[in-house]
């Protein structure tokens, strides 16, 4: 009886603790731990001060990824308010919005190191392409750094120009 009890005890543990997964179509994203040391060098978060770092850390999930993991679906995120609002930061490696047969790629110091299926209009997939990081960040907690004076204003601007620029020329393609 004891045993068996520990045993479920080590079970519950086990499904409770930082190491959780996450993704969609076969590749997992495996939960990671998010330093401040690190999180200062990268390129979205370089104009937040010790104490607004450590609030994004507390306020926000870090994933590590392979390369093909879908991170964020349109079409998905309509129907399943999970993906809709929040915003995805790409901490380190490369990733690519795919949306009509077109491949946008970017970096971690490019406009498009952050996403948002509700800032996208129309079908399209954010997948990984290099082994790296990313960082999921609710719609409420976002909205709640910016207005605590978090700086990612430009960030947010060089984005949404880089997202309406891609579209408008994709549907100009089309």
């Amino acid at each position: 009886m004891v045993r068996s009890a520990w045993l479920a005890l080590l079970m519950l543990a086990a499904g409770c603790g930082q190491s959780g997964h996450a993704g969609d179509e076969g590749n997992i994203m495996k939960a990671s731990t998010t330093y401040l040391y690190l999180l200062r060098k990268t390129p979205f978060f370089t104009g937040l001060d010790k104490q607004q770092l450590q609030w994004t850390i507390e306020h926000s999930r870090e994933w590590e990824a392979q390369a093909g993991t879908v991170v964020a679906d349109c079409a998905s995120a309509g129907q399943h308010e999970r993906d809709g609002g929040d915003f995805w930061i790409l901490l380190d490696g490369r990733w690519q919005v795919e949306r009509d047969g077109e491949v946008y790629p970017s970096g971690h110091a490019d406009p498009g190191k952050w996403f948002s299926a509700s800032e996208v209009h129309g079908d399209c997939r954010l997948v990984v392409t290099e082994h790296g990081y990313v960082m999921k960040i609710t719609r409420a907690d976002m909205d709640e750094m910016l207005s605590r004076g978090f700086a990612f204003d430009r960030h947010l601007q060089q984005g949404r120009a880089y997202y309406r620029a891609m579209f408008a020329t994709a549907t100009m393609n089309h």
